[in-house]
């Protein structure tokens, strides 16, 4: 029977939760709440829409915002695209300019770009040398004209945190919407968008031990009159995304929110830990260095450059579910954008590794996989000369 491999590719998707699973059972067969949370003229439709309303709240506490502003969609993908192109699609003539970076997660950057083609003006970001989108970078970027700016909270492929509450408030000053993709921070840093000046932010599920398939975004007051909906067909979610709401998925978006709420705090502080022991035995083998601020970054996820003649990525899959680019690049199989925008050669991007660490990694993974990369470069380098 075949072992799988130790699992470091939290960052590509998290294992649903077990009890996540319940919730969400709970939904499913006769006997569940399985009515449409939209009929409310009896008592399935009316249950299915408590739970759907609970599980708003769910989203809402953790992220710090009132329940109505948290509107449902397939995922952050679709939040993305309803962010962006919602705001561009009610843009004033004298107001169409946008800015985003070239490190962004690939729903942001062929969404923004798919809106250059059809003749918004957009300013591509470069990151510093850290991978770091820095507030000057925005601000020498700021016209009279902009819009909307776009930037993720947290790296997918380096875990880096930009400092949007910085970028937020200069945005405010100059009448700009700023939207955050939060898909890779939820769960992992303490997000207060009552405090924080983001006017649409976007959450997913499946990266926080929640389900694929339903995701949401925040719609702040300044947001709100000025977004269009990208999905027609019955006005559902305050008119924002019209569909049937999947109350088995919302269910299970909410169960995982409401875990992460209660116990963010510690694992966040055991992930540390972990992340310190792997950081640290795999920057001592040779011609391995760390992609991304040392500092400036969520401890989940570390991106390595292995420097080293003969070593081949892909023969850790046996042993290492790790990623060589993330998964919005590797349908491609292209070297990762966001280390080629750092200023990473091909050869380097290319010979680069995610490992992301999460709810179930221990610390005896931790060790295999800095015994097994510790072995491969061992073997190949000498199997090169």
């Amino acid at each position: 029977m075949s072992t799988l491999p130790c699992y470091f590719d939290y960052a590509a998707t998290t294992p649903v939760d077990d009890r996540v699973i319940q919730a969400m059972v709970t939904c499913l067969g006769r006997d569940g709440t399985f009515g449409n949370p939209a009929s409310n003229s009896h008592a399935y439709g009316n249950l299915a829409r408590q739970s759907v309303e609970l599980a708003r709240r769910q989203v809402a506490e953790l992220v710090g915002c009132s329940a109505d502003a948290i509107i449902w969609t397939s995922g952050a993908t679709e939040s993305n695209n309803l962010a962006i192109k919602g705001i561009a699609q009610r843009a004033p003539a004298q107001r169409r300019h946008l800015i985003t970076s070239r490190i962004e997660h690939k729903a942001v950057v062929d969404t923004v770009r798919q809106l250059e083609q059809a003749g918004f003006p957009v300013t591509w970001l470069e990151p510093d040398s850290a991978g770091l989108i820095r507030p000057d970078a925005v601000r020498n970027a700021l016209r009279d004209d902009t819009l909307l700016v776009s930037l993720m909270l947290v790296n997918n492929e380096l875990g880096t945190l930009t400092d949007i509450a910085t970028i937020g408030e200069m945005l405010r000053a100059q009448g700009a919407l700023f939207h955050v993709d939060a898909a890779q921070g939820a769960g992992k840093v303490a997000i207060d968008l009552n405090a924080l000046p983001v006017d649409l932010m976007s959450f997913s599920a499946h990266k926080i031990y929640g389900p694929k398939g339903i995701g949401a975004l925040y719609v702040g007051e300044r947001a709100r009159p000025l977004l269009e909906a990208q999905i027609h067909g019955g006005g559902h979610e305050q008119g924002f995304r019209s569909g049937t709401l999947a109350t088995h998925q919302i269910v299970g978006m909410g169960a995982a929110y409401a875990l992460a709420s209660a116990e963010m705090e510690d694992e966040v502080q055991r992930i540390g830990v972990l992340s310190a022991r792997l950081r640290d035995g795999l920057l001592q083998l040779p011609g391995v260095s760390l992609n991304g601020d040392p500092l400036q970054r969520v401890p989940h996820t570390l991106n390595i450059c292995v420097d080293k003649a003969g070593f081949n990525a892909m023969s850790l899959s046996s042993d290492l579910a790790v990623s060589s680019t993330s998964a919005c690049n590797s349908a491609s199989s292209g070297a990762s954008h966001v280390l080629l925008a750092m200023g990473l050669s091909p050869a380097l991007a290319g010979s680069s590794l995610r490992l992301s660490l999460g709810r179930y990694t221990e610390a005896a993974d931790v060790d295999k996989a800095i015994e097994v990369i510790a072995g491969r470069l061992n073997s190949q380098a000498s199997t090169f000369w």
